[in-house]
């Protein structure tokens, strides 16, 4: 079972070695998350890796990573706990059919339905009631979609980190789970559930950065491409685009030009794999209005500092 790191320099270096490079606060938030044990609330922009870091957490801990997705509309019975009412209703129909139900009194009979190999464990119950192994990281991914009322349950949940089913009592985490929230920020989470952990709003990467992360994640791009694949990607964030390329679409523009054999991008290079790193055609034709050798030159500007 790996240790609780002891400072936030130990968080970042583990985190790198297993292929996440944070920045200082970052990995200064993870540390005191761990430390203190509370939840960690990430908001950002999508794609600047703040699901990507609860995956990492996992794999440096070496335990399970268990993901709850939010979406309007979720509530207890796909996030905490339900009953597989289709094993219940089989389980009555073989007592009906050995003559055991006829046998048995009512209170009985509902004491064997409503028992634990019956029950569904969701994401949030299959955290806190992970047993005495390493506690698993809890994503909750993308909370600003899901409803205030959602929102409150997950408040009181995490105070206590302990779950009541009515037919069954109270499962309580000996260990607490490490629990990351990430918000996209499409709308405000209540002050309440952000008091309850500690916040920290993630950026884009700095320009050294992205060229780290490109270099470690896509080795055979080599560092000219890198740095001109990051400074491109940079140029692009810079134009006010509906949806920004986040770090994945970096690493996946600079996989795609180096399975295309590219050493170095140019216009003809960028035109042909822009839907690569940009997903939207209205954000397409606002480079092409803008000028796709105005990212170019950009590009080889940025290649060229300190090369």
């Amino acid at each position: 079972m790996p240790a609780t790191p002891a400072t936030s320099h130990d968080v970042a270096t583990a985190l790198a070695e297993h292929g996440y490079l944070p920045d200082e606060g970052l990995a200064t938030a993870v540390f005191l998350s761990m430390s203190l044990g509370r939840p960690l609330f990430l908001e950002g922009e999508a794609g600047v890796g703040k699901t990507e870091l609860a995956k990492t957490i996992a794999r440096w801990q070496g335990t399970e990573l268990i993901r709850l997705q939010c979406y309007e509309g979720i509530d207890a019975s796909q996030a905490v706990y339900d009953w597989d009412y289709s094993r219940q209703l089989l389980h009555l129909r073989a007592a009906e059919a050995t003559g055991e139900a006829s046998r048995t009194n009512t209170s009985d009979l509902e004491g064997q339905l409503y028992n634990e190999r019956f029950l569904l464990k969701r994401a949030i119950l299959r955290a806190i009631d992970h047993g005495s192994g390493q506690p698993p990281v809890l994503l909750i991914d993308e909370i600003d979609r899901a409803d205030d009322e959602f929102e409150a349950y997950l408040l009181e949940v995490l105070s206590d980190f302990q779950v009541t089913v009515p037919e069954l009592g109270t499962f309580s985490a000996a260990t607490p789970p490490i629990v990351i929230l990430t918000s996209n920020r499409t709308r405000d989470v209540h002050d309440a559930l952000k008091r309850r952990c500690l916040y920290h709003w993630v950026e884009h990467p700095t320009f050294e950065r992205e060229v780290s992360i490109v270099a470690m994640r896509v080795p055979e791009a080599g560092d000219v491409l890198a740095r001109q694949v990051a400074g491109a990607v940079e140029a692009l964030r810079g134009l006010s685009l509906y949806k920004p390329p986040g770090v994945a679409e970096t690493i996946d523009w600079a996989t795609a030009l180096g399975r295309l054999g590219v050493t170095q991008i140019d216009e003809t290079v960028v035109e042909q794999t822009l839907g690569t790193v940009l997903k939207y055609r209205e954000d397409q034709s606002r480079v092409r209005d803008h000028g796709v050798a105005a990212i170019v030159r950009q590009a080889f500007e940025r290649g060229l500092l300190n090369g």
